[in-house]
Parts: C-alpha cells; structure tokens; sequence
C-alpha cells in the first residue's frame, strides 16, 4: 500500500479539475513519469479523496478560507489549493486517518509540488483547521 503517492495522484487530480482539466489516475501516472502503479486499494484511496474534494469543495474552501487569515481562497496558489482540499477533507472526513498523517503528507506534497513557502502556509492553515476540528 502506497498512500503517499495515492495522495499525489489525488492531488493532481484535483489540480487538473481546477484548472479545466479531465484527467484520469493513469494520464496523470503517464504525464509525471511514475513507473510505479497504483494498487487497487491505493486507486480506490484516490478516488476517493478526488471524491470527496469534489463533494465537499464549497465546505472545504470555507474551512480553508476560515484559517487562511488574509487570504481569500481565490488568491491561494491552485496547487496549494489542491493540497488544502485534500488534507482538509481527510481531516474533516476520515477518521481513521491520523490528523498528523493528514497534515505531514500535505506538507510534503507542498515541499515537492509548491512554492518557497508552501509548506510553511499549508502547515500553518491545517494545524489552525485540525485544533478547531476536536
């Protein structure tokens, strides 16, 4: 079992629905040159978490909004974005997901994936939103 990078599929996944894409788990696989395949149990996680991230979008993006002081979501970096989701929604929705799982895969996600500081914003609006969470 391979969460980290069910994760990253997920991740991209929901980037590519940001920015009008239609991508699936084994175009995004291709696109980054992941030889590794994803279980089917790891496939069934990310799908899951695009899911849900879909579902849920408008109550994540106000939870995000909630603990992003001065930023409206709007403004967020879309890949950041995609990471919020996620994370939030694995803290607001699965609970067998440790909070601290949720948030160390996010801030990894962003150290590989975001800007400078990503993971510093990232870390900080999920700590915020998984304190309010208990």
């Amino acid at each position: 079992m391979n969460r980290t990078l069910a994760r990253e599929v997920a991740m991209k996944l929901v980037y590519s629905r940001l920015v009008g894409g239609n991508d699936t788990q084994d175009a995004i696989l291709e696109k980054s040159e992941i030889a590794e395949r994803l279980t089917a149990e790891d496939s069934e996680f990310a799908e899951q978490l695009v899911s849900g991230v879909t579902e849920h979008a408008e109550e994540l993006d106000e939870l995000i909004s909630a603990h992003a002081i001065g930023w409206s979501v709007s403004r967020i970096d879309k890949v950041d974005l995609a990471i919020l989701r996620i994370a939030a929604y694995e803290i607001r929705y699965l609970d067998e997901i440790p909070v601290g799982a949720s948030i160390n895969e996010a801030v990894k996600l962003a150290k590989q994936f975001g800007g400078d500081h990503s993971y510093s914003f990232i870390n900080g609006i999920l700590g915020s939103l998984a304190k309010d969470q208990n």
